[in-house]
């Protein structure tokens, strides 16, 4: 018997304990032996995010059985970000990591393992939204931001939210095999592993306003028309100053070059294009890229995924006949 113990609180995402949770029952349809506790500081039943009531099997503080899981999940929820973790939780994450073979979290689960000293010298993932405070407010964390999951030793994280069906899936695929993960994906109807990363959820990025005037009038001639010429030497033009200087300017304030921040604007209208339902080679030429081809190169590189299928995935909610 494997124990895969969840450690909730009030305010705890819901499909960040159920999700996971339906991964580990399917498994035990095929084969694997998974006994799935939860528990919470104080032992008291918790209110989810969707004030649902959660009964829990213990107290992660004082409860015996409840410090040694195989597997520690520590689920996210909205509270842990922007505020420090109480002791009471910080607490319960130490005292239960101590006794278990594995730790993993879900979405903002992170910033209470990293609160606890967990990821210090470690590689970990947030929800894409978070991941920059993570890294500011833990600078011992390696964050990845794009990553949906990250293992580093014996440590899981996860991005956001239905992330961790990914990661309970790679952690059943760890302990059972391939084909039992497999079994588990079919059964849900979830990716076995979903192609690309974060950053194809992600919101579009928010281009922060510059300090100085010219480079400011770059970067809103950028932002106002991504398809427009924007060469360097268009680019100086525009900021009235010299293409040397302007580059010296994109590095100093926005800590990249004025060709890689085009592309990135580029590359984010294009997504928009995509998901209002226009075609790969519409987005191409209506965001400045000129070749489906050249779209396609960046697109994969910058979002893990190529534009078609990233097309066929979010374009559109209805279902295909």
């Amino acid at each position: 018997m494997h124990d895969v113990t969840f450690l909730v609180f009030d305010g705890v995402k819901l499909l960040d304990v159920s999700g996971p949770a339906e991964v580990f029952t399917e498994a035990n349809r095929h084969g694997a032996t998974y006994r799935v506790r939860y528990v919470s500081p104080g032992g008291d039943p918790v209110t989810t995010s969707v004030r649902a009531t959660l009964p829990v099997d213990g107290d992660a503080l004082a409860d015996p059985a409840a410090g040694g899981a195989g597997t520690l999940v520590v689920a996210g929820g909205d509270r842990l970000v922007g505020a420090p973790i109480e002791p009471d939780l910080r607490d319960s994450a130490s005292r239960l990591a101590a006794a278990a073979g594995r730790v993993a979290s879900v979405c903002t689960g992170a910033f209470v393992l990293a609160a606890a000293g967990l990821l210090d010298g470690r590689r970990a993932t947030t929800h894409w939204r978070h991941a920059d405070l993570l890294s500011r407010v833990h600078p011992g964390v390696d964050v990845q931001p794009d990553a949906i999951y990250v293992a580093d030793g014996s440590v899981y994280t996860s991005a956001g939210v239905s992330a961790g069906i990914d990661l309970a899936l790679a952690l059943v695929e760890a302990d059972h095999g391939p084909e039992v993960a497999r079994a588990v994906a079919r059964g849900l109807v979830v990716y076995m592993q979903r192609p690309g990363g974060q950053s194809q959820f992600s919101a579009p990025l928010r281009v922060p306003v510059p300090r100085r005037p010219a480079l400011r009038a770059a970067v809103d001639a950028v932002v106002a028309d991504p398809a427009g010429d924007h060469s360097l030497a268009a680019l100086a033009s525009v900021a009235s100053v010299s293409q040397r200087h302007l580059g010296r300017l994109f590095a100093a304030e926005l800590h990249t070059s004025p060709a890689r921040f085009v592309e990135q604007q580029r590359l984010e209208a294009a997504k928009s294009l995509l998901d209002a339902g226009h075609t790969v080679t519409e987005a191409a030429r209506l965001s400045g890229f000129g070749s489906p081809e050249t779209l396609r190169r960046g697109f994969t590189r910058r979002f893990g995924i190529p534009p078609s299928r990233y097309r066929r995935h979010f374009a559109t909610t209805r279902r295909q006949g």
